[in-house]
């Protein structure tokens, strides 16, 4: 039984509760929403026989973030790879993806899985191409190998690019930036050299067995995200969300989980129509986007332009939200980048899920807003997202030859100091009102 077979039996289980709880729901709303389709517990039975806390990922639920990490051919390490994760979560990513690629992907993705308590996902793709000299001498049961590996690893979320087939490559000839998703790359690459279809769409019903068994969740690739501006809602991203579409219906017979992957750059005034196009074409399966970039222009900067779009996205019904660090484009990230890209994620699904109302979504806002007038400062510091960063500034301000108060009356903004600050001028204002 999986989390999606249970639901329809009517079954509520210990995981649905556990999300049901830290979602102020009704257990029974969480087990509808997963036997409707809307909602996914990527928890494989491996994982959750060791360390694992389920989560929900739904547009019913708060908006979910995840960080993408791994390990380079080209750079980095397993032990950085491991620190870059576990950083990640402590400033709340609410899953991973581990994309590692090079050497000794086997044992990092082993320790990550160890490592942490939430979601872990991979593209299996890569670690075939590792294994083999060329990705053109894959056979379909390499590919199943692999998934059938990563699944007894206890990987609780898979992407597949299944949806992307022979008749879609034609319509990228128009495109600025071709193919940018690197296991769409490969899985066309493999057939064109070969004239045949994608062995994985093909091996579809083989691919669900094995994902059923561990209840892995599917996360079907979209393999022809647009990379800029110009490629952005054109048919071939549509063309493979409509067999996206076919694909989720033939996971769910299988009795499997299913999310669906969205678009990396798209204009703003496109975001709702993309969005609901694909709740639409996927019957309400969990939307799981990267971004979107909403301008091409800002590299150093991409997790402020994907940051803005993942808002939108998330707003008007995207699930979770893949992060993007400041060296998107540019390199692999390092600590601090984990950070920032992490931090402007939770800001964007924080500002969506407060517009979307969600349960006590503001709760924590109202919170900080108080302390932030009664100039209370480490209540402001514990309720901040990122409560280093937040004392750290403040410290930094404290002690500047401007505004020196150690060890004095801390009783104003750090910004505007005791004669501006419009806070204590405000109380001062009432307590001459109560004479």
């Amino acid at each position: 039984m999986t989390q999606y077979t249970e639901a329809l039996s009517g079954n509520i289980t210990p995981e649905m509760i556990a999300v049901a709880k830290s979602e102020f729901l009704e257990p029974e709303a969480v087990r509808h929403e997963i036997a409707q389709g809307r909602l996914v517990i990527p928890a494989n039975k491996v994982h959750l026989q060791k360390n694992l806390q389920p989560i929900g990922i739904g547009i019913a639920l708060r908006t979910k973030i995840n960080a993408n990490l791994g390990n380079s051919a080209l750079s980095s390490n397993a032990d950085c790879e491991i620190a870059k994760v576990q950083y990640a979560v402590k400033y709340g990513a609410d899953t991973v993806m581990d994309l590692s690629t090079g050497s000794d992907i086997n044992l990092i993705r082993q320790r990550i899985i160890d490592g942490v308590t939430v979601p872990v996902g991979t593209v299996p793709l890569y670690q075939v191409c590792e294994e083999l000299d060329d990705i053109l001498d894959m056979t379909p049961q390499h590919f199943l190998d692999a998934v059938e590996h990563q699944a007894k690893q206890g990987v609780d979320y898979m992407t597949i690019h299944a949806g992307l087939l022979r008749k879609h490559l034609p319509m990228i000839d128009s495109r600025l930036a071709g193919i940018v998703s690197r296991g769409g790359s490969l899985t066309a690459k493999w057939m064109v050299a070969h004239r045949k279809e994608n062995p994985f769409y093909e091996h579809f019903d083989a691919l669900c067995e094995i994902m059923r068994e561990y209840d892995v969740c599917w996360s079907i690739g979209d393999g022809l995200r647009p990379g800029c501006l110009h490629d952005a809602s054109d048919a071939a991203q549509f063309g493979e969300l409509d067999t996206m579409g076919e694909l989720a219906d033939r996971a769910w017979k299988h009795g499997c989980q299913v999310m669906i992957e969205g678009p990396g750059h798209i204009p703003l005034d496109e975001i709702e129509m993309n969005i609901k196009r694909q709740i639409e074409v996927c019957k309400g399966a969990p939307f799981y986007v990267l971004g979107p970039v909403v301008c091409d222009i800002a590299p150093g900067y991409d997790h402020i332009t994907s940051a803005i779009g993942a808002t939108l996205a998330a707003y008007y019904g995207a699930a979770m939200l893949c992060y993007v660090t400041p060296k998107e484009h540019l390199g692999l990230p390092n600590m601090e980048d984990v950070r920032q890209g992490v931090i402007a994620y939770k800001i964007a699904a924080h500002a969506a899920d407060v517009a979307r109302k969600r349960p006590h979504a503001r709760d924590r806002d109202d919170a900080i807003s108080r302390a932030r007038f009664a100039f209370d400062w480490e209540s402001q510091f514990r309720l901040a997202l990122d409560p280093d960063r937040a004392r750290e500034y403040y410290e930094e301000s404290r002690q500047s030859g401007s505004c020196n108060v150690s060890g004095g009356d801390e009783r104003f903004c750090t910004m505007c100091g005791p004669k501006f600050c419009a806070m204590k001028t405000t109380q001062e204002l009432r307590e001459l009102a109560d004479r």
